[in-house]
C-alpha cells in the first residue's frame, strides 16, 4: 500500500513506486482480474483449466468470487455438475501423453508442456511404447489416456497406462475423471499464480 498526500491539491506529474508484489498479493490480483474479465475472456481462462464449455460457463456464472474459497467451491460445484459427454469434451482438449500440445489457448498449451516435462527427453523405445499404448487405450476405451503427468516420469506414466488397460470401461472412466480433476486443480493454482 502507498499513501500520497499533496498540499495544496495540485496533482502529480510523475510518481514512481518501487516494490514487489508478494505471492499472496499476486493471487489476490489474479482473482480480482478473473472477477473483472468480460464473460468470454473469463470462460477462455477457465477452459484452459478444464476444456469443457459447460464447466467454464458454470464457473463464470458464479462470479464474483471475492476470495479463493468461493472460487474453489465454484470449481468443485461445476465439476460435480458435468456429465459424461462434458468429461469426454474435456479429455479431448488434452494432447496425448508424449505429443506436442495442439489447439486450445496459449496458457493450456504452455501448461501441457510443463505437465508433460517427464516425456521431453526419453529413450526412443519408451516414446514408441507410449505411442502404441495411447493408440491401444483409445481403441479400448474411446477417449485419450489421461493422467496427471506433473512430476511423473515417462516410465511411470507408461506403467500406469499398462495397469489401467485392465480396467473395465466404467471403472476406467471414473479414474480418468479423477485424473482430470487433479489436472484442473493444478491448473487453477497456475492461473492464480499468473
Amino acid at each position: 500500500h502507498a499513501c500520497l498526500r499533496i498540499y495544496p491539491d495540485g496533482g502529480v506529474a510523475r510518481l514512481r513506486l518501487f516494490g514487489r508484489v508478494d505471492p499472496a498479493g499476486r493471487r489476490a490480483l489474479a482473482l480480482a482480474r478473473l472477477d473483472a474479465l468480460v464473460p468470454a475472456e473469463a470462460e477462455a481462462a477457465f477452459l484452459a483449466c478444464l476444456g469443457a464449455r459447460r464447466f467454464a460457463h458454470e464457473v463464470v456464472a458464479a462470479r464474483p468470487f471475492g476470495g479463493e474459497p468461493a472460487l474453489a467451491a465454484a470449481i468443485e460445484r461445476a465439476m460435480a455438475a458435468l456429465g459424461d459427454d462434458d468429461w469426454k469434451e474435456a479429455f479431448a482438449a488434452h494432447p496425448r501423453i508424449g505429443e506436442k500440445p495442439h489447439g486450445g489457448s496459449h496458457a493450456a498449451q504452455h501448461w501441457a508442456r510443463e505437465e508433460q516435462a517427464g516425456v521431453a527427453a526419453i529413450p526412443e523405445a519408451v516414446r514408441r511404447a507410449l505411442e502404441d499404448g495411447n493408440r491401444a487405450y483409445e481403441a479400448r476405451f474411446g477417449w485419450i489416456y489421461l493422467v496427471c503427468a506433473t512430476g511423473r516420469s515417462a516410465e511411470e506414466m507408461l506403467a500406469a497406462l499398462e495397469a489401467r488397460m485392465h480396467n473395465d470401461p466404467a471403472a476406467e472412466f471414473r479414474v480418468a475423471v479423477e485424473e482430470q480433476k487433479k489436472i484442473t486443480r493444478l491448473r487453477l493454482e497456475k492461473l492464480l499464480r499468473s
